[in-house]
């Protein structure tokens, strides 16, 4: 069995969170031994692909004619689309009839979490599909706790050993709550706030443009854009909390390695996150009101450590695991065909 992994524009996505995953994907194949190819005029059995891009789009029917099973990576939804980018209330619908579209040439698809499965479940055009649940994983060998971390995270972005940082991640989008961060790191100048990440500004919603530019007259507010993952390893064990103001995802990793590195976080209260427990091994906030008041609260000692019962939840997506669920997913496809 030889796998070819696709996805269209792998230089443009490689920094993003998609991009992480093809490379997840790679390391978990090769944890299990199965051959895999990334170039499309190369023989394979499988074709995994990732993207929805029109390159993606073509290859998918190509493959199709010529009988090449596929699996179809559904990274994304038109809920989180919505909110990503200018533009995006406007197009919603037509992303949604694309991504549809793409998403029907695979024999099964692939889709991060539970949540997205059940929403793509209910999309007209994918009901005779199978789709299968499976995280795009992280090495949970690399995120380990190590006290180093937070004299040397410190060190990098020259704060004090007392100072209170607070971490975000994510690209320039509306979606990921940078509105919501920034606009905390104006309510509560006693705290350092640091964003990682970034995106092309020029294709943010103005509210995003308007909190970046106000941003600069913030002190303690930093953004070093995109960083290694050494460095968000770092900043996630040198911190003292970090933040996931998202409004939606289709599974946000960032909550996962957090949870690995054993870092009290307080997350947006949205259902994607409702396999985390609310005080047991996250905090959970519904606004930036609220937000605010339990940062306050966890900063000043008046709520609990949750670290200890956060690591678990990270231990059912190492990529050990993940690699394991995609040959099984190759395996029926190869075997059975379409299942539906």
């Amino acid at each position: 069995m030889k796998v070819l992994l696709y996805a269209e524009g792998l230089k443009v996505i490689g920094v993003s969170g998609l991009g992480k995953a093809i490379q997840h994907q790679m390391k978990a194949l090769k944890l299990e031994d199965i051959d895999y190819t990334t170039d499309i005029n190369d023989t394979y059995d499988i074709a995994h692909i990732n993207t929805y891009f029109l390159k993606s789009y073509f290859l998918a029917r190509k493959l199709k004619k010529k009988g090449i099973k596929i699996v179809y990576h559904a990274h994304s939804t038109e809920e989180d689309y919505r909110d990503g980018f200018i533009f995006g209330h406007l197009t919603s619908k037509l992303f949604k009839w694309w991504i549809i579209k793409c998403y029907r040439f695979g024999d099964i698809i692939v889709t991060p979490t539970e949540y997205s499965k059940n929403i793509l479940e209910h999309y007209k055009g994918l009901e005779d599909r199978k789709i299968v649940a499976i995280s795009n994983g992280l090495e949970l060998d690399f995120f380990k706790p190590n006290k180093s971390y937070k004299e040397t995270f410190r060190k990098r972005y020259d704060y004090k050993k007392d100072d209170k940082v607070i971490v975000g991640i994510g690209i320039y989008s509306r979606r990921k709550g940078i509105v919501d961060f920034v606009e905390l790191a104006k309510r509560l100048p006693e705290y350092k706030f640091i964003w990682f990440g970034s995106s092309p500004i020029t294709a943010a919603t103005s509210d995003v443009k308007k909190a970046l530019k106000e941003s600069k007259d913030l002190p303690n507010i930093k953004f070093p854009g995109h960083v290694p993952q050494e460095m968000i390893r770092e900043a996630l064990g040198g911190c003292d909390l970090y933040l996931f103001p998202t409004f939606e995802e289709t599974e946000g990793i960032p909550i996962i390695e957090a949870c690995a590195m054993e870092t009290n976080t307080i997350i947006r209260d949205i259902p994607i996150f409702n396999y985390l427990t609310d005080s047991v091994n996250v905090y959970k906030a519904k606004d930036v009101d609220e937000f605010e008041k339990k940062i306050k609260m966890f900063l000043n000692g008046e709520l609990k450590s949750v670290s200890k019962g956060a690591r678990k939840i990270a231990e059912s997506c190492d990529i050990k695991t993940v690699g394991k669920q995609l040959k099984k997913v190759y395996e029926e496809v190869l075997h059975n065909g379409k299942n539906k």
